[in-house]
Order: C-alpha cells, then sequence, then structure tokens
C-alpha cells in the first residue's frame, strides 16, 4: 500500500484534486479531498454528493430509432447483419455532449457495403460525439442504410414502455447519466485536542464531461436545493391557529451571492459569510 502525504490546511476548507486521468475516451477518473472537516460531516457532504452526482447530473441519449421500413424490433434487415434489436443497443452505447433543451432530431444516411459507425450519425447544432469509432451497424450489400434518430438531455434512467411504440417508431432505454461511478471515504485525524477528517471523493464519468464538471455541477444543484431554507422570511411565517405555511420568493443564485457578505474572524482564522 503506498502512503500519501497530503498537506492539511486548520484554517479554511479547502479542496484539492490529487489525480485525474482518461483511461478511454469513454471512462474519465477523478479524486478529489476535501479538508479540514469535522467529525462527522465527511459522511454527511460525500453522502449527499454521490446521490447528486449519480441522479442529479444531466446527460445526452438517443432515445429513438425512426423507420417506415422496419416492421418491428426484432426483425432483420437484408443486407444488414444486425438485427433492429441489436442496432438499437448499439445506438444506446453511443455517448453524446450537448446542451440541449427539449428533444432534437438526428440522422443516419449511409450507402454500402460497409460500416455504419457514430461518425456517420448527421447531427443537430451543439451536440458532440464523444467516441466516432463507436460501432451501429455492418452493411453488407449495396444498399442505402437510412434511419432517423431523436435526441434529447435529462437526468437519470428510463425504460422504454411498450406503449410508448409506434409505427416506425422504437424508443431506446435512455441512460442519461453521465457520472458512471462514485466512492467516498472518511480519514480521521486529531489536530490538537480536536479529531477532524478528511473527504476523500472519487468520480468516474463517460467522457461527456469530466470529474471536476461533474464534481462543479453537482455541487451547484446541491447549493440550489437548500437555498430556499435559507431565504424563508420570519414574517412570512403564520404558526397561528396550527397554520404553517411559507411563502418563498423567487430568486436566482446570483441575486444570493449579491447578497452574501464575506467576514473574516481574526481570532479563529475562519470566513464567516452572512446572508441578508
Amino acid at each position: 500500500m503506498v502512503r500519501e502525504k497530503i498537506r492539511v490546511s486548520t484554517r479554511t476548507l479547502q479542496w484539492k484534486c490529487v489525480e485525474s486521468r482518461i483511461d478511454s475516451k469513454r471512462l474519465y477518473y477523478g479524486r478529489f479531498i476535501l479538508s479540514p472537516l469535522m467529525k462527522g460531516q465527511g459522511d454527511t457532504i460525500g453522502i449527499a454528493m454521490r446521490r447528486v452526482l449519480l441522479g442529479e447530473i444531466k446527460g445526452t441519449c438517443i432515445t429513438c430509432l425512426k423507420s417506415d421500413k422496419i416492421p418491428h424490433e426484432y426483425s432483420t434487415i437484408v443486407g444488414i447483419q444486425e438485427s433492429v434489436h441489436e442496432i438499437l443497443m448499439n445506438l444506446k452505447d453511443i455517448v453524446l455532449r450537448s446542451n440541449l433543451y427539449g428533444t432534437r432530431e438526428a440522422s443516419i444516411c449511409f450507402k454500402g457495403p460497409g460500416y455504419v459507425t457514430a461518425q456517420d450519425i448527421i447531427l443537430p447544432p451543439s451536440v458532440e460525439i464523444i467516441d466516432n469509432t463507436q460501432h451501429i451497424a455492418n452493411v453488407t450489400k449495396p444498399i442505402n442504410f437510412g434511419i432517423g434518430l431523436e435526441i434529447e438531455r435529462n437526468r437519470g434512467y428510463r425504460i422504454k414502455k411498450q406503449k410508448n411504440f409506434q409505427d416506425g417508431c422504437y424508443p431506446i432505454d435512455a441512460v442519461f447519466m453521465p457520472v458512471r461511478n462514485v466512492n467516498h471515504s472518511i480519514h480521521s485525524y486529531v489536530n490538537g485536542n480536536e479529531k477532524q477528517e478528511i473527504l476523500f471523493l472519487e468520480i468516474w464519468t463517460n467522457g461527456s464531461l469530466n470529474p471536476k464538471e461533474a464534481l462543479y455541477e453537482a455541487s451547484r444543484n446541491l447549493i440550489d436545493l437548500f437555498i430556499p431554507f435559507l431565504h424563508a422570511e420570519e414574517d412570512n411565517l403564520n404558526f397561528e391557529n396550527n397554520q404553517h405555511k411559507v411563502t418563498l420568493p423567487l430568486f436566482t443564485f446570483h441575486d444570493i451571492l449579491a447578497k452574501t457578505k464575506l467576514r473574516k474572524n481574526k481570532k479563529t482564522n475562519s470566513i464567516e459569510i452572512d446572508f441578508y
């Protein structure tokens, strides 16, 4: 086992990327630390970040294949080696990067013979393919292979349902999650008379964004979720007659930063945040 020496600040909370690598076009890895934390805070942050990284980060997928020449999902096409089901599975594995809103159209127009790969997809603007070599189909005869595709940006996992099938439209199970896996671990140490912790966070992504980008987006999502609790004004709370009604103001993240004041405590060498 290799022991790592990490210098930890005892004054302010800091984070650092201690390892970053690209294992392949569709596998990125990053390892981060956050310290110093008080006892118990490591698990609080680590569990929350893991859930947000795996479930809240948006990704882009091909969600549907369109063709009037395909009778059903498990049919075969003359001149194409793969079945329709195998083509759908290959399309599911294609990794895309975009900032789309809603659904966009794409297509493939290929004249055989030859191998159809991700680079043959005609994409809408602002959509990028991470791995152009991803295999789709093998056209064995001089025929035209033409299909339509739907591309969508969303979050989580969506399973196709039988009732969603229409004539010439074949939905694809969508795995929108760009983060493949997240691990967190805690290292405890003693600083004077106080027990403190270092949080280690490992992130693997599919290449559509790097681990640092995923960490930034997850942190921003967590902030957006908790900010309403900080701005529930007391004069909007009505506890009379057991009526617990809260009126939350509409605001943006930038409005909150504008109302935030950083104040340095000279006695503890820490930074305090005041909200107005």
